[in-house]
């Protein structure tokens, strides 16, 4: 899973050819969850603090995450796309 973007330990990936809906993957130690890049629904588990930056982190880069997307799903190679700060 290529990493798209790192930001206070969270990693955050896309995975080429993945299922639909439109999500991207992210870690935290030993956490994981899928975030619907959409909507924001969350699959798994996070610590809260973490959890409320890949949500905000999520809604800044929406439009560059569903761009990653299409990339993934056609085999393209991936952006980096910019931490929170």
């Amino acid at each position: 899973m290529p990493v798209i973007s790192r930001f206070l330990g969270i990693a955050i990936t896309m995975v080429y050819n993945d299922h639909l809906p439109p999500h991207f993957h992210a870690k935290y130690g030993e956490f994981e969850i899928s975030v619907r890049i959409s909507n924001g629904d969350v699959d798994g588990a996070f610590p809260p603090r973490s959890l409320k930056h890949v949500l905000k982190w999520r809604k800044l880069h929406a439009t560059e995450l569903l761009e990653n997307w299409t990339r993934a799903r056609s085999g393209q190679p991936l952006n980096p796309i910019a931490p929170l700060e």
